[in-house]
């Protein structure tokens, strides 16, 4: 399949560094508001809504995770960018790392968070695709955001579980169904050792999609990574629990 134009949108800084954000499955470049505001203060912030999600194009699945990469690096060749920090999360993190393996000379720092190399049983994500294609992706909403947050955050913030829920029923049946193909698909632990980018991984302590062993896989893997585990936080960590997020982010992405 030949790379897509993603939507994207650019803020920050106008001469700063480059950090690149890649949204989680069924989200878009919309999860990151909570960091985007303080990273625009030191880089030029690019994000984008993954194919399928959001004001992407949707063309028909099955996709692959070389296709999601294969995007990414078509968006940053139309921006002019020839190298970019890159902090993706879930699906997203699976795609940065796809990148920091496949072309190493396009990534300068990496941030990995609430993702996993390998994340079976396939048959679960061909399952949720089947009932994606047949009922839309309103039909896991609910369920998804119960696992994106804790449910002490959902009980104090309910206007965000709403808005979450209608941004998961929101993407296109197709696009988050393929996107689960790509998932069920996906084997990154051969690709761990080709990444050399220094990395930064965070683990959600309380994240039942990809609990914290998920990330320590991917830190015994990539020789030059560590590790943080945030307390009070589910999959999607950098909403939950965002001070301790960008902070470390920043701390991260500017290191010489």
């Amino acid at each position: 399949m030949s790379a897509v134009d993603v939507h994207y949108v650019v803020s920050g800084v106008n001469d700063g560094p480059v950090v690149v954000l890649s949204n989680s499955l069924g989200s878009t470049h919309r999860m990151w508001d909570a960091q985007a505001r303080a990273l625009g203060e030191r880089f030029t912030v690019v994000r984008y809504d993954t194919r399928g999600h959001g004001k992407s194009p949707v063309p028909p699945g099955p996709y692959f995770i070389d296709d999601l990469t294969d995007d990414l690096v078509r968006l940053l060749d139309r921006l002019g960018i020839q190298r970019a920090h890159v902090v993706g999360l879930s699906l997203g993190g699976m795609t940065a790392m796809r990148l920091a393996a496949r072309a190493p000379e396009r990534v300068n720092r990496l941030a990995l968070l609430c993702t996993a190399a390998h994340l079976p049983p396939a048959t679960d994500w061909r399952a949720r695709a089947n009932t994606v294609r047949t009922h839309g992706a309103a039909a896991v909403a609910t369920p998804v955001v119960q696992r994106w947050f804790t449910q002490p955050f959902l009980n104090a913030h309910p206007e965000l579980r709403d808005y979450f829920e209608a941004m998961v029923a929101a993407t296109p049946a197709e696009g988050y169904a393929a996107c689960c193909d790509a998932i069920a698909n996906l084997d990154l632990r051969q690709d761990l050792s080709a990444i050399s980018a220094p990395t930064l991984v965070i683990a959600g302590a309380d994240d039942p999609a990809t609990p914290p062993a998920k990330l320590e896989e991917i830190v015994a893997g990539i020789s030059d990574s560590r590790l943080l585990v945030v307390e009070h936080a589910g999959h999607l960590a950098n909403a939950e629990q965002p001070s301790i997020i960008t902070s470390a982010l920043i701390e991260h992405l500017e290191r010489s």
